[in-house]
């Protein structure tokens, strides 16, 4: 056949034929698409939904054909389309969003992979850390739920032998709660019902049971066992797991339905350390106050000369400057960000337009006649605040079957939707103000509910003021993940500079603190609302409250890796390893800004465990070390026996101290009263055998600060060796309030060893 010129020539335009028909298809490759549809403007001629779809389908593709219809979690259907067919689909009547499908896989519920705690142990991450089941991590907050399956002791070990703990008994709480994952479960009432009174049992078990839900988040956070195929109402499906799956958990029931007091507080920390915690997760914060008046700080002073870590959430009173918590700097202060996980929502006003924006409502969607009448809530109110959608202040006849546009603040946000379902509203919109720009929090809103941010919510007010005759309606999403920027300071986070110290830089860091799915308490629903008849096994909650125990957790890592690091030590690695950039060098974005963010919103960074793991060098700092911070502050005998319980210690007279001295992995430098030089002193011990380290330093902002650092090379011998060295800032004067920040780095080609520099002149 070779030699037959005829069938050469057909065998070389059979194989041209192929090459071009491979080029067609490559250029019509289809993919799965999510096709929502507006139910409501079916047109009159078809009876089915069903039937207007797959016509809808055929006006772009005659060879697509519908995988599947929804009409419970969304109305539409799902096909295998090309882009240009999507994009053409995208233009018809009563089509809202084409959405391409993402591939999922069955994982954590996110944060673990974000921070690239890949293995379900984090033994990949945390070679060292097989001692982890012996570190303790105790979590002062709501109590505990023991039933759920994150406390799940299967092929745990028994309970270390130097745990002196107990499982306290309640009348809804048997020492059997207990087992070797949740090793101690205590509650702390005393102080709060000298306060209040008896603890009325019909609302709140006195026992460590866990009524309100907290509790059990944050602790399963930090550390709970791992759980397959966990979601709230199938949003987030995955496994779920704490940071450190390997340690143990004690939980101490501090808070009540009245708040937090701070007797019972120290009692727990003290009952904490003593029954032999490692760390202690506290997610909860009371304003600002001088050290040796802040509880919190008195305590956590105690467990850091015993070699507990001490971890606190920063608050969510952000983005405004200086409304952080928990300032005392043997604490680990953490600030929260956002995940690469998100929960659309989508919003169609009646001219087309069309918003983004977030829900995790999972229930009957909005009726067959979707597009629905729309009104704002100030506008059908009896109250002075009725756009606020406080309870009482909606005219039932005027919300009836429509939808309402709440603005967020004040009460909270699921309340809102409860209000407006109680009024007999169909659904509602959540629109943020100035005080939360852009910043968007995902709740289990009651009814179909979706939040927006402010520029959408200021464009749809402007619709809905306008337009004689307004409508809306309201598709969800489900979950997306792969979302960037991510992570991005969350506008809630609270932000430097410190009030107490303003030479200490606070938060220390950031952590995953939004939309955070992890184990829930089985006495209330999702909302917490009593009005809420749901009951789920976890939850997906936002705030400092959720970042703090990330960090916990990751801290007990730390600890089973290298268990003579100190507190110090341990908060040094996760510091001088936080990344402030992306990939691509930008900087971390602060959502409330739309900008870089700074070291007073994010401190030195989002935490990044596998580079914590092995930090070249350390920061350390010894009691003795905070004792001369003190003594710096002028502390006097009585104040330094109150924080320290030192009864006779005295500050040397003869000694200079000052604040700047302090080995922190950070540098906070104020220039007033016509400072023009400022210097800060630091000593880095090597953790990562012999090196030579070289420094950079970066600076932008207001003023023209010059900074020399001397030596600027620091060589290591062996692991162990420390370098001392002095940072010289330098300036002209500047206005008061000005702000210039930057970034201190040692670096042995190997190792990077960063601190952030926050300047402010006063």
């Amino acid at each position: 056949m070779g030699s037959d010129p005829q069938q050469r020539m057909a065998l070389v335009l059979s194989l041209l034929c192929l090459s071009l028909t491979c080029i067609v298809r490559a250029a019509e490759q289809r993919s799965t698409y999510i096709v929502h549809m507006a139910k409501s403007e079916m047109p009159s001629e078809f009876s089915d939904h069903g039937d207007w779809y797959g016509v809808s389908l055929q006006s772009v593709s005659e060879s697509a054909e519908i995988i599947y219809l929804y009409d419970t979690v969304l109305h539409g259907f799902s096909a295998r389309l090309t882009q240009a067919e999507a994009e053409a689909l995208e233009t018809q009547p009563g089509v809202m969003f084409v959405n391409p499908e993402i591939r999922y896989d069955l994982h954590t519920t996110r944060t673990p992979e974000f921070l690239h705690l890949d293995e379900t142990n984090g033994n990949n991450v945390f070679p060292q850390a097989n001692s982890a089941s012996d570190v303790v991590v105790g979590v002062l907050d709501t109590g505990v739920w023991p039933e759920s399956k994150s406390y799940d002791d299967t092929g745990f070990g028994p309970v270390p032998a130097n745990w002196k703990g107990t499982c306290e008994t309640g009348p809804d709480f048997n020492s059997s709660a207990c087992n070797r994952k949740l090793i101690g479960a205590r509650f702390f009432s005393k102080g709060y019902e000298a306060n209040k009174g008896p603890i009325d049992q019909t609302k709140e078990s006195r026992s460590p049971r866990d009524n309100d839900g907290h509790g059990t988040h944050t602790s399963s956070t930090a550390a709970g066992s791992t759980v397959s195929r966990a979601s709230l109402l199938g949003f987030a499906t995955g496994t779920a797991r704490g940071m450190a799956v390997g340690a143990r958990v004690a939980a101490y029931k501090v808070c009540w339905v009245g708040g937090c007091f701070s007797s019972d507080i120290l009692a727990a920390m003290d009952a904490a350390v003593a029954d032999g915690c490692g760390i202690l997760s506290m997610s909860l914060g009371g304003g600002t106050a001088d050290y040796f008046r802040d509880s919190v700080a008195i305590g956590a002073f105690s467990a850091m000369e015993k070699g507990v870590l001490v971890s606190c959430s920063a608050g969510n009173s952000g983005p405004g400057p200086s409304t952080l918590s928990n300032l005392a700097p043997w604490i680990t202060t953490i600030g929260a960000g956002t995940i690469d996980r998100d929960f659309p929502a989508y919003v169609t006003l009646g001219n087309g337009q069309k918003y983004s924006g977030v829900s995790l409502y999972s229930g009957k969607l909005l009726a067959a006649n979707s597009t629905l009448p729309f009104v704002y809530a100030g506008k059908v109110s009896n109250a002075t605040v009725g756009n606020l959608c406080m309870p009482g202040t909606l005219v039932p006849e005027k919300v009836q079957g429509k939808i309402v546009l709440c603005d967020r603040g004040t009460n909270p946000r699921v309340q809102k939707g409860l209000v407006v379902q109680d009024a007999g509203g169909a659904g509602m919109i959540l629109a943020n103000t100035a005080a939360n720009g852009e910043e968007l929090v995902a709740d289990a809103h009651l009814l179909p509910a979706a939040a927006v941010g402010q520029k959408s919510g200021d464009s749809i007010k402007s619709y809905l003021l306008s337009d004689p005759n307004p409508m809306a309606t309201i598709v969800f999403g489900g979950t997306q993940v792969g979302i960037t920027p991510s992570p991005v300071v969350a506008a809630f986070s609270s932000r430097g500079p410190n009030t107490i110290t303003p030479q200490i830089l606070k938060p220390d860091l950031i952590a995953p603190g939004v939309n955070i799915l992890a184990g829930w308490t089985g006495s209330v629903g999702p909302t917490g609302l009593a009005a809420d008849p749901r009951r789920v096994e976890f939850n997906i909650i936002s705030g400092t409250s959720m970042s703090c125990p990330h960090v916990s957790g990751l801290a007990a890592l730390l600890k089973g890796a290298h268990p003579d690091w100190s507190p110090a030590a341990i908060r040094s690695a996760l510091m001088t390893t936080a990344y402030s950039t992306y990939a691509s060098g930008d900087g971390v974005l602060d959502v409330a800004t739309g900008k870089p963010a700074t070291p007073f919103d994010l401190g030195a960074g989002h935490v990044d465990p596998p580079r914590a793991v092995d930090p070249g060098l350390l920061y350390d700092i010894t009691a003795d070390d905070y004792l001369d911070f003190l003594c710096a502050l002028n502390y006097t005998q009585f104040m330094i026996a109150t924080v320290a319980k030192r009864a006779n210690y005295t500050c040397d007279a003869k000694k200079s101290y000052d604040v700047s001295s302090l080995n922190y992995p950070s540098f906070s430098v104020v220039f007033g009263n016509g400072t023009t030089t400022v210097k800060h002193t630091r000593t880095l011990t090597s953790v990562g055998g012999a090196g030579t380290y070289k420094v950079n330093t970066l600076t932008s902002g207001a003023g023209d600060v010059k900074v020399a650092v001397n030596p600027s090379e620091l060589n290591f011998k062996k692991s162990g060796d420390q370098q001392s060295y002095t940072v010289t800032f330098t300036s002209s004067t500047m206005p008061s309030g000005s702000t210039e920040f930057g970034r201190l780095v040692w670096s042995d080609g190997k190792h990077v060893v960063a601190s952030p520099i926050a300047i402010t002149w006063s």
